[in-house]
């Protein structure tokens, strides 16, 4: 088995309504996301997957929630946009474009700041 590693960084503000504290409240956080998947095998000229279709696909799907308030993009409008749900989110939407048979997205961990980071995988 080969597992594969990618970052990507994007920019968003948010709020967690129901939160008791300063966190419901409007703020931003320079997102770090980390994207893992697994192969069985390598293509014939000894890859799994290439890195740029990996960042290409996660880039794509980054650019809808960059610079943007998380809070009015579905689902985001009816669930918090906290770091589990982000990370939940990434890991489903990469899932769709990425998983062929061979290629398994793994997890996915959404860090919003240096010390604190939600993983989703299943």
């Amino acid at each position: 088995m080969y597992q594969l590693t990618i970052e990507s960084t994007f920019a968003a503000a948010h709020n967690l309504r129901g939160y008791d504290g300063a966190c419901e409240r409007l703020h931003g956080h320079n997102w770090r996301v980390e994207l893992k998947v697994a192969a069985e095998t390598l293509n014939p000229i000894g890859i799994a997957v290439d890195f740029k279709t990996l960042k290409t696909e996660t880039d794509r799907l980054l650019d809808r929630l960059d610079h943007m308030y998380l809070n009015e993009i579905p689902p985001f409008d009816r669930e918090n946009p906290s770091s589990e749900n982000l990370a939940r989110f990434i890991y489903e939407e990469l899932s769709r474009v990425l998983n062929d048979g061979n290629v398994k997205v793994t997890s996915v961990k959404v860090w919003e700041s240096e010390r604190a980071a939600a993983e989703y995988f299943e």
